[in-house]
């Protein structure tokens, strides 16, 4: 496998021919890309553009939703799933994202939990991780459906789940509700608290936790959103409601676990630095390097062409 100082000499050697002095940067992501973003895409892109990367990761509504209100500007929003694009596309601060990464939804654990052993033993090709998580005491960590993709994400797998096993009411009973407070808490530091041992489990996506080196349990694409292919005739056969910030009710729909990465139209830098970056992103060595993080290639085409 490269290490990340050959990839990063291969960023800067790719980005060379079209880079332009002193670039800086700002990107807006969703908050599961963190590692990823400002230990290595992020400080390529700036050396090879002799310029300044500045990066800030939240859940993937949430931050969509301060970019449309101009509460925070940014040259590129990279967002996991089409709906938080669709919030900018409506504010008409974009005109189209493109694919650039994929992943899967996996539930991690934590190595130094009491239920280490338990989750170690359990596959996600059988029922054995559902019970696990179903058993009293178990701490699981997600994030909010309403702000975070991720959060919803989660119910979805564990909605199929409970069909594809036929294991029906095993989701509520490992969720206690959809918005239930005391699973929830922010996307940056849902996976520090599983890493200190605080939760003994947690939602995410397979390329956040590869790159956090914490062990995990994957999922078969029937329950992972991982496969585009299955959305029509499989994911589509889920829903679940909750409330939003206004308090009305709001019926949420499986969406692809593709990230899509956009220029937005208030760049503080200019489109064209906003457009460099995502060309990265989408070159060999920004691929390169999201595969060593744990990411999928992207699939799908382009949103709103």
């Amino acid at each position: 496998m490269k290490t990340l100082a050959t990839l990063l000499l291969a960023a800067t050697a790719t980005m060379s021919v079209y880079a332009q002095a002193d670039t800086d940067i700002r990107v807006t992501y969703a908050g599961s890309m963190g590692k990823v973003m400002d230990q290595a895409l992020g400080p390529a892109f700036a050396k090879a553009h002799h310029g300044r990367y500045e990066g800030q990761g939240q859940g993937a509504y949430g931050m969509a939703r301060l970019l449309a209100g101009r509460k925070i500007t940014a040259d590129v929003f990279v967002s996991i799933t089409p709906g938080p694009m669709q919030i900018l596309k409506a504010a008409g601060l974009i005109d189209h994202a493109e694919p650039v990464a994929s992943t899967s939804m996996v539930v991690a654990y934590s190595p130094k939990g009491k239920f280490a052993q338990q989750f170690a033993r359990a596959k996600g090709s059988d029922t054995s991780w559902l019970k696990v998580l179903a058993t009293p005491g178990v701490k699981f960590g997600r994030t909010d459906p309403v702000n975070d993709p991720k959060g919803q994400n989660i119910i979805f797998t564990l909605l199929l789940a409970e069909k594809y096993y036929a294991q029906p009411g095993i989701a509520d009973r490992i969720l206690g509700g959809y918005q239930n407070p005391a699973q929830t808490h922010l996307e940056g530091g849902l996976l520090a608290r599983l890493e200190s041992g605080q939760v003994d489990a947690a939602a995410g996506y397979e390329s956040e936790v590869i790159s956090a080196h914490l062990p995990y349990i994957a999922l078969p694409d029937e329950i992972n959103l991982s496969n585009p292919a299955m959305a029509q005739r499989w994911y589509d056969t889920v829903t679940f409601r909750v409330k939003d910030s206004h308090g009305q009710d709001q019926t949420l729909h499986t969406q692809p676990l593709v990230y899509y990465a956009a220029v937005l139209k208030n760049a503080p830098h200019g489109g064209a630095a906003g457009q460099a970056f995502i060309d990265f992103l989408r070159s060999p060595a920004g691929q390169a390097l999201l595969k060593q993080h744990g990411y999928a290639a992207p699939k799908g085409s382009t949103l709103y062409p």
